[in-house]
């Protein structure tokens, strides 16, 4: 390391010691020494660093893994073939929004970027309105109480599936411009596919995979601005993962040809198939612009914003190798899913 790295690094180890420095600035101190040491290829270190830092970031949350299981479950449970049938031709027949969903760092800001930059498509960020809406139907109760939503959902007339469209369309329209399509890429929307079904019936979704130890070590190793409070750690995040799969495997049963998975690796390795694919999904024409969405001149509002002002490149697929001695819980954890995951030909 060169003097003044090593002086740099000096000086957060010794602001992170003193008594007087706050909670808040220690876990951030955490990630910036594990980001330092990881730069350096000093990995046990870096990682010690980052598992430190997610130790403290949880310490000061109510997470509770249990009760999103069970949130999740109940979207299986409820959004079901009979919902859907019964509620068939209601809602908004809006084809205007592409849902962009799944999990943190699995390559959902590289999906916007390229969609963004198509003459029919308009880039936003990531809209809360669905899970506003998932909220308002949950309506006030304390937290003992049974929660209402998802199966409200079951007595929402046409006329409310209609209102609920119509209004997400209107209430969105400030974030768009002129273009006939837009993205909204809130990922925790995977949750809320049967609701965005009923009030949306023409909407696509694009489901954004990535592989599982690269998209759970990405999540722990990122010290979010807010929420994805199931990234401190890694039983959470082997968790989380496993209800994702699960939950978007129902959409996939319930609501066949409503989500196309992508996988950031197949992107990263042939880009043009790829953005091909998903145009012929949207029902719009190539445009070569797509293939060079790192021109595209637009506000990115994420952890990946640098990334996608630069051309695809592979350098990040492999990355989380470097820390492999230390997520045998990732790996054992997610057995079954990394042997599924398809690999790029």
């Amino acid at each position: 390391m060169h003097d003044d790295t090593i002086d740099e690094i000096a000086q957060m180890r010794s602001q992170f010691e003193l008594p007087a420095t706050a909670t808040d600035d220690r876990y951030h101190l955490c990630f910036a020494l594990g980001k330092a040491y990881e730069d350096r290829e000093v990995y046990a270190e870096s990682f010690a660093w980052y598992e430190r830092g997610n130790q403290l970031r949880k310490e000061g949350l109510r997470y509770d893994p249990d009760r999103l299981g069970a949130a999740m479950r109940r979207q299986i449970e409820t959004c079901n073939e009979a919902l859907f049938a019964n509620k068939a031709g209601m809602g908004g027949q809006h084809p205007d929004p592409i849902f962009v969903v799944g999990l943190p760092r699995a390559g959902s800001t590289l999906l916007e970027q390229i969609l963004a930059s198509h003459s029919q498509i308009d880039g936003t960020m990531e809209l809360p309105n669905i899970i506003a809406l998932a909220h308002r139907l949950n309506g006030r109760r304390v937290v003992t109480e049974e929660a209402k939503y998802p199966g409200v959902l079951a007595d929402l007339s046409a006329e409310q599936l209609l209102a609920f469209g119509d209004a997400y369309i209107k209430d969105t329209a400030f974030h768009r411009e002129d273009a006939p399509r837009f993205v909204d890429k809130m990922p925790n929307n995977f949750m809320h596919i049967g609701l965005i079904h009923l009030i949306l019936p023409n909407a696509r979704v694009i489901d954004a995979r990535r592989h599982p130890m690269a998209c759970c070590f990405s999540g722990f190793k990122q010290l979010f601005a807010d929420g994805q409070e199931f990234t401190y750690g890694l039983d959470d995040i082997v968790r989380y993962y496993h209800s994702y799969v699960e939950l978007m495997s129902h959409w996939d049963t319930v609501l066949p040809g409503k989500v196309l998975r992508v996988n950031y690796e197949h992107v990263v390795h042939d880009p043009e198939s790829q953005v091909r694919g998903i145009l012929s999904f949207l029902d719009l024409p190539f445009e070569d612009a797509c293939l060079n969405f790192h021109q595209t001149d637009r506000s990115i509002r994420t952890p990946s914003s640098e990334q996608v002002r630069q051309p695809i490149y592979t350098g990040a697929l492999e990355q989380w190798r470097n820390f492999e001695p230390y997520l045998d819980v990732v790996k054992q954890g997610l057995a079954a899913e990394i042997k599924d995951y398809p690999r790029p030909e």
